[in-house]
């Protein structure tokens, strides 16, 4: 799909990452987003063992992570999807799952969440790896 304003994604510096997650999400970041991220890796991606994880921002306002261990993941999706996907594809994939999860909770978090799974699926429309981060997640 081609964009005339294409959406730019951000590697956030290690010594900012805190500061973007807490203004976005606030306390909901350390205590429901990030576990539920990391659980949700683990769920997916059989070869998934942990580890460091990249802070994208979107410029239409978005907020993303990436595993950094490997360079690309095995995804396995309850909804029938399986295949291999670069670690940005695989933190894209994670983080629209998590989105989608903590959206039908209540209070702001669940506000947050459902706002950055739109600004995360607009950017995932102009994504190289479009077609297997829309499969996974459909």
């Amino acid at each position: 799909m081609f964009n005339q304003n294409p959406i730019i994604s951000h590697l956030f510096p290690d010594n900012q990452r805190m500061d973007v997650a807490d203004r976005i999400f606030g306390m909901g970041y350390a205590l429901q987003l990030e576990p539920l991220a990391f659980r949700m890796a683990e769920a997916l991606a059989d070869d998934y063992d942990g580890s460091y994880w990249d802070f994208y921002t979107l410029s239409n306002g978005g907020f993303y992570m990436a595993p950094t261990a490997l360079p690309r993941y095995t995804v396995r999706c309850d909804n029938g999807f399986a295949g291999s996907v670069e670690a940005d594809a695989m933190g894209i994939i994670v983080m629209m799952y998590a989105y989608s999860a903590l959206s039908f909770g209540t209070g702001k978090l669940a506000q947050v969440c459902a706002n950055q799974y739109h600004l995360q699926r607009d950017y995932a429309l102009d994504h190289h790896d479009v077609s297997t981060i829309m499969a996974a997640i459909d």
